[in-house]
């Protein structure tokens, strides 16, 4: 369901895998085995070049003015295409190397080499098994680890418009979760998931020993013209406290009135009970495709973080996952917050994708150029020191 929400990505998603070529009159099926990945490299440039050597607010393009290899990133896969009435099953392993991954790790598996920026990860390893269950449907059942629900962007660059993310990406979502998670497709219209899991960014170890819900209702109206998403995580996500929990809601909704032209809202809210912090905020996107090479989006949003609590930029590789383990951690003093800032951020970007030879399936270029701004006079950005932030990225996406 998530796929249908983010119906921008159908803007910019060029297929990973082909089927082969077609032998007789009768095309030939496509395979449900499939290899495929691609490569993500980008920079993000800073006029006002921070000693920090950050973006402030910012995850994937933190460094300021340093190329990145985001991702290198390969899966194996076995898609569910289930037929009425039978049972069918499927599987996703999927591995990253890059920059990205330093803060995408999950707590006990790949966190202890966060010492370097370039590092790997088991992004998601899950079984899905299609049950013919209840209503024509049927029920699926995802067990392992997969990435969230919630949120219109994604940790696969394929799917988003822009190389830089949202706020409510980089800290109001969670990136993944393990555990089981049921989704029950009610009607072709409607579908209701619900999990338990072992917390936000957990697999092997939790920093609180203590599960969590993850959940939530699909619409999918007029014929995928309209669809939302509204999703919700909820259990203790502090370190050492199971009373205490982190409720993290999520509500995406798509309109595609045209062949053309697609608008996304995302609408967040956070609450941590131990902190007793506030963050919420709405992202709006409008993506505009002109043709099979060129298309143009926007995006706008604002962002609260009411408490000081969320929001950072991380000087060490390993502060993200430190913070997220908590005990007996060291944070870089550079490591800092931005107060109590409600932020806002304007994205202006191009997806360029020119036909390229094979092996490569396709080849997406995206520039953009993006101004961030504290809204209530704070001075979050280049070392603490200013209102406003200026920053042109541009990345490459090569997809095998």
């Amino acid at each position: 369901m998530k796929q249908s929400v983010q119906l921008f990505s159908a803007t910019i998603l060029v297929s990973i895998a082909s089927a082969g070529e077609p032998t007789s009159s009768s095309p030939t099926p496509e395979p449900r085995f499939k290899i495929s990945g691609w490569i993500d490299s980008g920079i993000t440039f800073n006029p006002d070049s921070p000693q920090s050597n950050q973006n402030f607010g910012r995850l994937f393009d933190d460094r300021a003015d340093e190329p990145l290899l985001n991702q290198v990133v390969i899966n194996f896969e076995r898609t569910l295409v289930p037929q009425p009435g039978e049972f069918d099953w499927g599987f996703k392993l999927q591995f990253m190397y890059g920059s990205d991954a330093r803060f995408i790790h999950s707590l006990g598996l790949f966190d202890r080499t966060a010492h370097e920026i370039l590092q790997p990860d088991l992004v998601e390893a899950y079984l899905n098994l299609h049950f013919p269950a209840i209503t024509e449907g049927g029920v699926d059942l995802k067990l392992g680890k997969f990435v969230t629900l919630e949120g219109a962007e994604t940790i696969d660059p394929r799917a988003n418009p822009f190389y830089s993310h949202s706020y409510i990406f980089n800290f109001g979502i969670p990136f993944n979760h393990t555990g089981a998670l049921a989704t029950w497709h009610a009607t072709p219209q409607l579908d209701f998931y619900a999990g338990l899991t072992r917390g936000v960014n957990a697999s092997v170890d939790d920093n609180n020993d203590s599960p969590a819900f993850h959940g939530g209702v699909g619409l999918n109206l007029l014929e995928g013209k309209l669809s939302a998403l509204a999703t919700t995580h909820i259990g203790p996500e502090t370190p050492s406290d199971n009373r205490h929990n982190r409720y993290l809601s999520d509500l995406t909704i798509t309109a595609k009135p045209t062949k053309n032209f697609t608008a996304i809202t995302d609408l967040n809210y956070i609450y941590d009970e131990a902190a007793d912090a506030t963050g919420y905020g709405v992202a709006q996107y409008f993506i505009y495709t002109i043709n099979d090479v060129f298309s143009i989006g926007v995006r706008g949003e604002i962002w609260r973080d009411a408490d000081a609590f969320y929001v950072a930029s991380f000087a060490e590789n390993d502060d993200a996952l430190d913070g997220l383990r908590g005990g007996s951690v060291t944070i870089d003093p550079r490591t800092v917050g931005g107060g109590k800032t409600t932020y806002g951020a304007v994205t202006l970007g191009l997806n360029i994708k020119p036909p390229v030879p094979k092996p490569a399936a396709s080849l997406v270029i995206r520039p953009e150029l993006r101004f961030d701004r504290a809204l209530n006079g704070t001075r979050p950005f280049n070392d603490s020191s200013d209102r406003n932030q200026f920053t042109a990225g541009i990345d490459v996406i090569i997809i095998f």
